[in-house]
């Protein structure tokens, strides 16, 4: 395809996932953009509803950012052990309310630079909490299902993750950016795993070539 006709068929697959996903939105549970930012750490490798089984007796725990700057790391690792990876995670959670409380004045930063200079947020996690909290829109947040789905549905031949996301980028009108990764989230999830299966059996088949 050349490069008109691949936008035309980007236009046609999210207006398909649209019909199909009208609701589509991120189902992690929070109430300030840090705790929102703990929940994408925490969901890495783990599910949404594992997470949200975590995450009260956590912010119960803690309410501020310093209270998580203070947090002894062995009580945040017993707290987030759940979700797996709870060495890291635990770290990265203490870590990234340090750089906050002392850099960044104790406020989320808005924008995709500075997000990405806080210890354990790499451009996805950052597209995420960008959108979710404060409505900012610099990428498209490239998750295990967007990346399978970009190469099944057409959308893009590379394998690597910035590759994908600039792909998608060119293809996708900048306000879409934010709501397409849950589209196709949705789409993973109801109609195409990643389990082997027959894609003519798909809403939107398989356009991959």
């Amino acid at each position: 395809m050349n490069d008109v006709q691949r936008k035309k068929h980007a236009a046609d697959v999210l207006r398909k996932l649209k019909k199909l996903f009208p609701h589509a939105r991120m189902f992690l549970n929070y109430t300030t953009p840090f705790e929102l930012l703990v929940a994408v750490m925490l969901s890495a490798q783990c599910t949404d509803k594992k997470v949200n089984e975590v995450t009260p007796e956590l912010f119960r725990r803690f309410k501020t950012i310093d209270d998580y700057a203070q947090a002894p790391i062995r009580e945040l690792e017993r707290l987030v052990y759940q979700t797996g990876f709870y060495r890291a995670k635990a770290k990265h959670i203490k870590e990234a309310a340090i750089v906050i409380r002392d850099e960044y004045g104790g406020v989320l930063p808005r924008t995709m630079r500075e997000m990405v200079s806080i210890p354990g947020v790499g451009r996805k996690t950052a597209n995420v909490v960008l959108g979710n909290a404060y409505g900012v829109s610099e990428g498209i947040a490239v998750d295990t299902h967007v990346r399978r789905l970009a190469g099944v549905l057409g959308l893009s031949k590379e394998k690597a993750i910035p590759a994908i996301e600039r792909d998608l980028m060119k293809l996708f009108p900048k306000k879409e950016w934010f709501r397409l990764t849950y589209y196709l989230i949705e789409y993973g999830r109801n109609y195409c795993p990643a389990k082997k299966h027959d894609h003519s059996k798909c809403p939107l088949g398989h356009s991959a070539s």
